[in-house]
């Protein structure tokens, strides 16, 4: 994290950054030298959230920086700042408006992420200095983010399924977890026909990860995640504009990926099982056809109504895997449905259910790490949407309405009732830049998912 430093570690001069909004300006104003006032009339400084404004001291040197922020929103308070000011060391002032001081600093340094793969930053971030206790803290937490966001924004060519593969393999040395994979016709002979047939008509072969790590004594959680890494739609293809953005396809694996660092980071007492079904959706001769039929490894058969409903059929040998291992609990991550961006817009994923003290909990979760979520419901008798005619049913239908819910019902059908289960259809995407969001691959329910389970595994 270059552009936060622990307070022990900082040499050289710090300048304060004072938040302040319109009702606290005037009180800020009454403080400031005659030159620094006149020096917000000239350039119409007013506290609004979003701006910002450098005040000198009377020797032309750097003074303070006063931001304006919504006490609402903490996480953008300070989250345009790192490539707007200059590059040096900058710590909040005691002297400000009062905000939460975690969320900031975090809005900070997701603010000064730079994909830089394939093209290097212009310039250096701008440096907040924290308390070491507090770095400590956020450090987990930006990390997983950047994974996500690392892995999603990676196009397809550089982030198949090995490379899905290869990046797990060095997250499991690094803590000590196991990691095996079933690799094309493996998943045949292991049973998991649905992830094989989704997959089979790429030239990179289709998988199913599986990291385990932690002692067998404490609870077991399983983490599935979608690793479609790409999408294009299979022979009902998409169109150029549907398609152009599906190297985020596999955005549910890069937050299950995530989602295991902060577990393993910090010693959650968990036996964690991660599931990652890796695959490419192509178009092939051997590409699976409107109108076919799979038998799923939980023995119910599935008609293949629309092959762009990929996503929730390499989810479901994943789910009914996971439920065989007798879990405590049940998560899965996926991008799954536009329905769900339709219902509740792109920044806030939409969570399932089949214990509804779950959402509840996760919610209330989500709001105290300001990561928002929202449950929508699990109303099976929409199952009649996706009834077939010759098989257990199908994997989409023909109506466009409540294609969130058909979607989640589509892999109700593989948990238990009685086995506890949440599934988070998240974009993790933000189409264009804001203040510690920038464009592109984004973390959405991450921090909600790990708050949630502290409470429920500490």
């Amino acid at each position: 994290m270059a552009s936060l430093i622990a307070r022990s570690a900082v040499n050289g001069p710090v300048t304060l950054i004072e938040p302040v909004d319109a009702q606290h300006l005037p009180n800020v104003r009454d403080r400031l030298t005659s030159a620094q006032q006149a020096w917000l009339d000239t350039t119409g400084f007013d506290g609004s959230p979003g701006s910002a404004t450098l005040l000198s001291d009377s020797e032309g040197r750097l003074d303070r920086i006063l931001v304006g922020v919504d006490p609402s929103d903490p996480m953008s308070s300070l989250g345009g700042l790192p490539y707007r000011l200059p590059v040096g060391n900058y710590a909040l002032s005691g002297d400000g408006m009062p905000i939460d001081e975690f969320a900031a600093a975090l809005g900070w340094a997701l603010g000064a992420y730079h994909f830089g793969r394939y093209r290097k930053a212009p310039r250096l971030p701008a440096t907040l200095v924290l308390v070491d206790e507090m770095l400590g803290s956020l450090q987990p937490l930006v990390d997983a983010t950047l994974i996500v966001r690392d892995l999603v924004n990676t196009p397809a060519e550089d982030m198949g399924p090995e490379e899905l593969s290869n990046f797990a393999k060095t997250l499991a040395r690094e803590h000590g977890a196991k990691l095996r994979d079933w690799i094309g016709d493996e998943l045949l002979s292991g049973n998991f026909p649905t992830i094989h047939m989704v997959g089979r008509a790429s030239h990179r072969e289709p998988r199913l990860i599986e990291l385990t790590w932690g002692d067998p004594s404490h609870p077991k959680l399983v983490v599935v995640g979608k690793g479609v890494c790409f999408d294009s739609g299979g022979l009902d293809i998409k169109p150029a504009d549907g398609m152009r953005w599906m190297k985020k396809d596999m955005g549910g694996a890069a937050h299950a990926i995530a989602l295991a660092s902060l577990i393993m980071t910090t010693r959650l007492p968990v036996r964690l099982t991660v599931l990652i079904a890796a695959v490419e959706n192509s178009i092939a001769g051997n590409a699976m056809r409107p109108g076919d039929i799979v038998r799923t490894r939980a023995g119910l058969t599935v008609e293949i109504d629309n092959t762009d409903a990929e996503g929730r059929l390499v989810l479901c040998d994943a789910l009914t895997y996971a439920t065989e291992q007798t879990p405590d609990l049940i998560v899965d991550f996926a991008t799954l449905t536009g329905a769900a961006r339709v219902a509740l817009g792109p920044d806030i994923p939409a969570v399932f259910t089949n214990d509804d003290q779950l959402a509840i909990d996760l919610v209330a979760a989500g709001r105290r790490v300001n990561d928002p979520l929202w449950q929508l419901p699990l109303w099976r008798p929409y199952r009649r949407m996706i009834e077939s005619y010759i098989a257990d049913f199908a994997n989409a239908g023909t109506s466009r309405l409540a294609g969130a819910v058909t979607a989640a019902l589509y892999l109700d059908r593989f948990v238990p009732q009685d086995t506890p289960w949440l599934h988070l259809d998240t974009y993790s995407w933000n189409d264009a830049d804001r203040p510690g969001k920038p464009r592109g691959g984004e973390a959405q329910g991450l921090r909600a998912m790990f708050a949630f389970l502290q409470t429920r595994y500490l």
